[in-house]
């Protein structure tokens, strides 16, 4: 019986995220004024006080969310995971829960990947959509017979997966599963093609800020999104958190890698509520819990 700690991602951000954590520890506080300081601006006072337009911005939103999750993270009294885990951005809060990366070289990270992500958006526009209720292998076989860009890209649980790519490719995509039997597609509001070819430009960014980061040992197994299996040797978790940028977030395959091996309690770490239902989907046995 082991305990799986796992973090959100993008897009689970809200107005007044972490300002409880701020006002009622010391510590916590702390570590907010130390992110405004290696930000270049006061991130916090977004996240307490800034619209919804603010937050969406993604130079905002990721640090923001890895921000939270990490000092939220930090204030549990008994964190010990078995095994951690990080949906796309969520991931590089795993590698500081699981002492792969300082909390300092991670919000660096976050903060370049976000920069790196808006640059390829801007270089290469793109858009994704999420298809409800038609089998993967459909989903994929149809993306391949496209083409545009147009790839897989998020796998967030049974009859539940994101595409990414062109916006003809995606559109195009939409139709042809709508024809093929998928009860919804639904074009999401996001700046550009995550998790396909179209973010090349930002993988090659993010490579020059990660190669000026130390990666340590791991003191539990990470299961990544790239491969969905736990990985522990610190030059394949650098390798694999590159290759995220254009690969696809296999988060069924990584819950169900982690259920198999002994997974039967999760705890979500941070903003929103969204991990935890995507757990019970995959598998409605395992206890789920959040703490933000």
């Amino acid at each position: 019986m082991k305990h799986a700690f796992v973090f959100p991602g993008q897009g689970s951000q809200f107005k007044g995220m972490g300002k409880e954590l701020y006002d009622n520890n010391a510590s916590a506080k702390r570590l907010f004024e130390q992110a405004n300081e290696i930000l270049g601006f006061r991130i916090s006072d977004i996240m307490f006080e800034g619209s919804d337009e603010e937050l969406r911005q993604t130079n905002v939103t990721q640090p923001a969310v890895f921000l939270h999750s990490v000092i939220a993270f930090k204030s549990i009294a008994d964190k010990k995971p078995d095994m951690v885990a990080g949906h796309s951005l969520g991931e590089f809060t795993a590698l500081v829960a699981n002492g792969t990366l300082s909390f300092e070289d991670g919000l660096q990270l976050v903060s370049a990947r976000a920069t790196a992500m808006q640059h390829a958006c801007e270089q290469e526009p793109g858009t994704m959509a999420a298809v409800l209720a038609l089998d993967d292998a459909k989903v994929e076989e149809i993306c391949a017979g496209i083409e545009e860009v147009v790839v897989a890209a998020n796998y967030n649980c049974p009859g539940q997966l994101v595409i990414s790519g062109s916006k003809i490719g995606v559109d195009k995509a939409c139709e042809l599963m709508k024809a093929a039997g998928a009860k919804r597609t639904l074009l999401l509001p996001v700046g550009g093609a995550f998790h396909s070819p179209l973010m090349m430009h930002a993988e090659e960014e993010l490579i020059a800020a990660i190669e000026k980061v130390s990666f340590h040992q791991p003191t539990c197994y990470v299961y990544q999104n790239v491969v969905a299996k736990a990985v522990f040797r610190p030059e394949e978790i650098k390798m694999n958190l590159i290759h995220q940028l254009t690969g696809p977030v296999k988060w069924t395959q990584s819950v169900q890698a982690m259920i198999a091996d002994g997974a039967t309690k999760f705890t979500e770490v941070g903003p929103g509520k969204v991990l935890q239902g995507l757990v019970q989907k995959i598998n409605k046995e395992m206890v789920v819990e959040g703490v933000s």
